[in-house]
């Protein structure tokens, strides 16, 4: 196995793993320990070269900084991404890559990420002890998929609050695109709360099931974003907010647990202008990070523990539209200025113990 450290500014360690008797090509990149170990997951994907995988990894984890800081998990930010198809996977590949991620001496913990499941943690687990994420039997937390959603609909209160003055559900039309593993959990949530909930998905005949069984409206997804709700929440793919679809956007507010929904950050100041709240996602789809790094903390995973500071993702993004609100910037601009304050908070901290 060769590992070789590569200089990249501002990021604390980025490094490349060739383990040629596996086949394994891989990048990990810390970004920040300042509040605690990198946490961050680990996805695989054919990149088309080295320079790709390598800009992914460090965006990714500089986004699991702030994502964390905000999130007041205690960890910082990282992440690793695997070259390859992930059709190409061997139990010999995710056994290469814990002894990569082993490497780090615990400066990087590891969990799921695009095309990494369950059982492909459980093989980087023999060689490493540094995994988050695995199920409740093996000592983890489990799915953090009902955790992601708790922290959504608490943090769609504050949005709530901030746009109509209250933070109840009772009588808001809601708009979920993407009813998958969190996006279900949401809208049933919501609707004992009192909302009308309209739900889409690119597999129609999943979103018509779904709306039939819970007493929902179905859209279809082409075009959803143009309907009259008050609050839009993308809960799949990501860009959805772009130069097509911000002049037909038709809500008061976009919260949903879908990872990059801003196409670009501009995007973020272009909702300003148009009166829409947006809720940066990184802050208000924090759940599942938050019950994982639970995992890592003094005593081991409580979820009694980490429900509480989930439901904090109401507090964090109040905090972040006061900040929009006194500096008249966007949302999105005001979430990174909250992480870093935070960040520096932890970094003068230290340097006066």
């Amino acid at each position: 196995m060769d590992i070789t450290e590569l200089t990249e500014p501002g990021y604390e360690k980025v490094v490349r793993c060739v383990d040629r008797a596996t086949g394994l090509l891989a990048f990990i990149a810390v970004h920040d320990t300042t509040l605690g170990p990198a946490l961050g997951g680990m996805r695989m994907l054919p990149y088309a070269s080295e320079d790709e995988a390598i800009f992914d990894v460090k965006r990714l984890s500089r986004g699991m900084t702030y994502k964390s800081a905000v999130a007041n998990t205690g960890l910082g930010g990282g992440k690793s991404v695997i070259m390859g198809d992930p059709a190409g996977k061997t139990p010999e590949l995710f056994h290469a890559m814990g002894r990569f991620v082993d490497s780090l001496g615990g400066k990087y913990i590891t969990a799921e990420d695009m095309n990494i499941g369950i059982a492909d943690l459980q093989q980087v687990k023999k060689t490493t002890q540094y995994v988050t994420g695995l199920s409740r039997e093996e000592g983890g937390s489990g799915n953090p998929s009902p955790y992601t959603a708790r922290g959504v609909v608490m943090g769609m209160r504050a949005v709530l609050e901030e746009v109509f003055g209250s933070d109840s559900f009772e009588g808001r039309t809601i708009l979920i695109q993407g009813v998958g593993a969190v996006g279900q959990p949401m809208a049933t949530d919501m609707k004992a709360r009192g909302a009308k909930i309209l739900v889409c998905d690119i597999d129609e005949k999943r979103a018509a099931r779904f709306a039939e069984e819970h007493g929902f409206q179905h859209v279809p997804d082409l075009d959803h974003h143009k309907h009259e709700v008050d609050v839009y929440a993308p809960c799949a793919r990501g860009a959805g907010v772009n130069d097509r679809t911000i002049g037909e956007l038709r809500c008061k507010a976009i919260a949903g647990c879908a990872n990059n929904i801003l196409l670009e950050p501009r995007h973020g100041d272009e909702l300003k202008a148009k009166g829409i709240l947006y809720a940066p996602d990184y802050v208000i789809n924090a759940g599942g990070i938050i019950n994982v790094g639970i995992e890592v903390s003094p005593g081991g995973y409580n979820e009694a523990v980490a429900i509480e500071r989930i439901d904090g993702i109401y507090d964090n993004l109040k905090e972040v539209f006061q900040i929009a609100r006194e500096e008249n910037i966007g949302t999105e601009v005001a979430a990174d200025r909250l992480a870093e304050r935070r960040l520096e908070a932890a970094r003068q901290a230290k340097q006066e113990a």
